[in-house]
């Protein structure tokens, strides 16, 4: 399936136009192909973007509580009618093989009816007061216009967790898909929104560089900026904000830990360690990108995850059935297989993998990694398993902390007493006992500590939380008397 339909070479503001910005292919990273063409905005367009969902924004907002859960309700079965669709931009855009872009699907799908279902949550409280005949009341209301950033390597799910509690809480949204996913996280989305009935202006979807995703969070009738990316961007949008006093929420970058003590099941571990790091080839902010392992269990711990490595399957998910498909482009393939040869300079041991072809890289698995070379200081993001050993349990806990990042955490025992005791003193925004550090539950908050962002979370109850504001009103029957 290839339709392009009316997006083809255009951006969405309400309709489908031409972008000021001209075009820009659209490029399968496993073949190097053009697939498709989008439209491009310049910082013109997020100007008329933004005058334009502020004024929407008024009405969407006062719109009642059912008929806004009603849009978001149609959006996810328009999802599910285009599984088809969506999957093969998914695959053939991002590089994504079927079961990742299929789970990523059924992700998005869930996001959106948990955030259809906020609009009829209560939406604030009644507090006393020491004034005779006054109500207190604090209630929240949305924020306005939401600027959401959103990343190429889950497009679909990371657009989708703001856009849908964003437009559930009666704001208005523009977009600015990443260049690398500007159909699947970005085009795709636009028509099923508008195909379910949003209003004109409500969703903008404006591709571009980095001179529109600055000019989002620069213009002052944005009000709030859902960013997912790098540490580095993520830093210098809240430098900007702040200037601003401008909310933002960002989910950074991570370099992840998983702790295996002496006592784990090894073999558990293992199949856990495998699937966190090489799943979607490693490009995950939430992917086992350092593994901690006990001395003891060390050499079994490498020896049991190369086997699984080996048996990995590296190819072009647009025509095999692979477990490994491309990273997204020659630059992030450059960059990991720049990172793996520094560190077995540095004194790493290659256990399995290590070759780059074009844009595939090898399942990898790195053993004695310290914490001084690249593979342990850096998010690799991509398919390699670097094991540094400790020999304590505050050892380790030291290692997990040489990094700045502070994301998601996995720790391995057959004693839960024991894990529990370790995550109690790591700083991680999430830990996962037994299990590997990518999970996602659409109703649990989520959200990372340190490097890897600013305190915002997403999911369940947060969601209110990040994309709404607080107002007190009192009311008095009679003015108050005041002695002067």
């Amino acid at each position: 399936m290839s339709s392009q339909e009316a997006w083809s070479g255009k951006i969405f503001v309400g309709n489908w136009t031409e972008g000021s910005g001209g075009r820009a292919p659209v490029i399968e990273p496993a073949t190097g192909a053009e697939i498709g063409v989008t439209g491009i905005a310049t910082v013109g367009d997020v100007n008329d973007a933004a005058e334009r969902a502020a004024s929407a924004q008024r009405i969407w907002s006062s719109m009642s509580f059912d008929k806004r859960a009603a849009v978001l309700y149609e959006a996810a079965s328009l999802l599910k009618a285009r599984t088809e669709l969506v999957n093969f931009w998914n695959i053939r855009e991002c590089g994504s093989i079927s079961a990742k872009a299929q789970w990523e699907l059924d992700a998005a799908y869930d996001q959106i009816l948990a955030a259809a279902a906020l609009p009829m949550q209560a939406t604030g409280m009644l507090f006393p007061s020491a004034m005779p005949g006054r109500t207190n009341t604090w209630r929240r209301i949305p924020i306005g216009v939401v600027g959401v950033i959103a990343p190429w390597n889950f497009p679909l799910l990371l657009a989708i967790r703001s856009i849908a509690p964003a437009l559930a809480l009666g704001n208005s949204v523009i977009l600015k898909p990443a260049p690398q996913s500007t159909v699947t996280g970005g085009a795709l989305l636009a028509s099923l929104f508008a195909d379910a009935g949003l209003p004109e202006g409500v969703l903008q979807v404006l591709p571009g560089d980095v001179s529109v995703g600055d000019a989002v969070v620069r213009h002052p009738a944005i009000n709030m900026i859902s960013f997912t990316g790098s540490t580095d961007v993520g830093r210098q949008i809240g430098e900007i904000c702040g200037r601003l006093l401008k909310k933002c929420s960002l989910e950074l970058g991570g370099n992840n830990p998983m702790i295996v003590l002496a006592d784990s099941d090894i073999d558990g571990a293992v199949s856990c360690a495998a699937w966190g790091a090489f799943l979607h080839q490693g490009q995950i902010c939430m992917q086992t990108g350092r593994h901690i392992v006990h001395r003891s269990v060390a050499h079994e711990y490498a020896t049991k995850l190369a086997e699984r490595a080996r048996r990995l399957v590296v190819g072009n998910p647009g025509t095999s059935d692979v477990h490994i498909g491309p990273l997204i482009d020659a630059r992030q393939a450059e960059r990991v297989h720049r990172i793996v040869i520094e560190s077995i300079d540095a004194g790493a041991e290659l256990v399995v993998g290590g070759s780059r072809r074009g844009n595939f890289f090898e399942p990898t698995v790195l053993m004695n990694v310290t914490p001084q070379m690249s593979a342990f200081q850096k998010e690799i993001f991509g398919p390699v398993a670097p094991i540094t050993v400790f020999d304590s349990v505050d050892e380790a806990i030291e290692i997990v902390h040489a990094s700045e990042y502070g994301l998601a955490a996995s720790v391995h025992s057959r004693s839960i007493p024991a894990a529990m005791t370790i995550a109690d003193r790591l700083r991680s925004g999430m830990i996962h006992i037994n299990d590997q550090t990518v999970n996602n539950e659409f109703h649990v908050p989520f959200g990372g500590m340190g490097a890897s962002g600013n305190g915002g979370r997403f999911g369940g109850p947060a969601n209110v939380e990040e994309f709404t504001q607080t107002q007190w009103i009192s009311a008095i029957d009679k003015p108050v008397q005041y002695p002067f």
